[in-house]
């Protein structure tokens, strides 16, 4: 394979990956109109078009999507070969592609970035926040953070906190006059903090047990929020009963912010991990960035 060749591969890939020929072009570092002509020269070797586009979007073709599947393989294993000869380094060095969730960027990713770099200067770490549980191999991720329940099969994982627990709070100016719920039902007399899987999912139901009992409460509220930041803001500003993991509360409810209830009926469940494919030699730059966050994970 020629180097051009190989070139317009990679530029393939990134359109994929990037979902955009703008941003697919400032990663290569290349113009738009010259990331364009090699689509165009790719398109023209293989006799087949592998992408359509429009002004607003593009997307893979048929053809373009086995493309990209088999060089996602390829890729892979020829990234495991630069690693093997980057492992004899003295510092690691390389590009490294990080997918989590908001929530765990803010707790687990956000307070190590200046000091990971500073003492890695040569990873060049890309920190994709993402709460729609993308596939790290198929959108060629290095590794990711997720909930214990969420892991992807076939995962090598490692665990970043405790067990968690979902909690039930409102602000005292909200529960002035209100009866404080004993049960879950309780929340059906309540305005309550609705929250949206993002990508336009389905509503959350609030999920509750106590010793064999459980169940899941559709509760109502005027308010529908798709981030825990909002909804914790919301919350504090009296808008309603809000249903949180208990860590993102705590500070609040320690401050009297907060008041915490249906605490028996709230259910535990497995912490955050982070997690990446198994291979048989991990990458110099992704291990010291594993080691690096769970040095710093409290």
């Amino acid at each position: 394979m020629r180097g051009s060749e190989f070139t317009e591969l990679k530029a393939f890939a990134a359109i994929v990956e990037e979902g955009s020929f703008v941003r697919a072009a400032a990663r290569l570092r290349l113009s738009p109109p010259a990331l364009s002509q090699s689509i165009r020269q790719l398109e023209t070797r293989v006799g087949v078009r592998l992408l359509n586009r429009t002004t607003r979007s593009v997307a893979t073709t048929a053809a373009g999507e086995t493309l990209f599947r088999r060089l996602g393989v390829a890729f892979g294993e020829l990234e495991e070969a630069v690693a093997e000869v980057q492992a004899a380094r003295d510092s690691p060095a390389g590009s490294l592609r990080i997918n989590v969730p908001r929530v765990a960027a803010m707790r687990f990713i956000a307070p190590i970035l200046g000091d990971f770099q500073r003492v890695y200067p040569d990873v060049a770490l890309t920190v994709i926040v993402d709460d729609l549980l993308t596939d790290i191999v198929e959108g060629r991720f290095d590794a990711g953070i997720r909930l214990g329940e969420r892991l992807e099969k076939d995962m090598v994982a490692v665990k970043l906190s405790d067990d968690l627990q979902m909690a039930a709070v409102a602000a005292p100016a909200y529960l002035e006059g209100r009866a404080i719920p004993r049960h879950p039902q309780d929340l059906h007399q309540h305005r309550c903090i609705n929250f949206q899987w993002p990508g336009g999912g389905n509503i959350y139901r609030w999920e509750f047990s106590r010793g064999k009992r459980s169940l899941e409460i559709g509760v109502k509220g005027s308010l529908t929020v798709n981030d825990t930041e909002l909804m914790l803001n919301a919350a504090l500003e009296g808008a309603g009963v809000a249903y949180m993991i208990d860590y993102q509360v705590q500070p609040w409810i320690e401050k009297g912010r907060l008041v915490r209830f249906l605490e028996a009926w709230s259910p535990g469940f497995p912490g955050f991990y982070l997690y990446h494919p198994s291979r048989r030699l991990v990458p110099p730059a992704l291990r010291a960035f594993i080691d690096f966050v769970r040095s710093r994970r409290g």
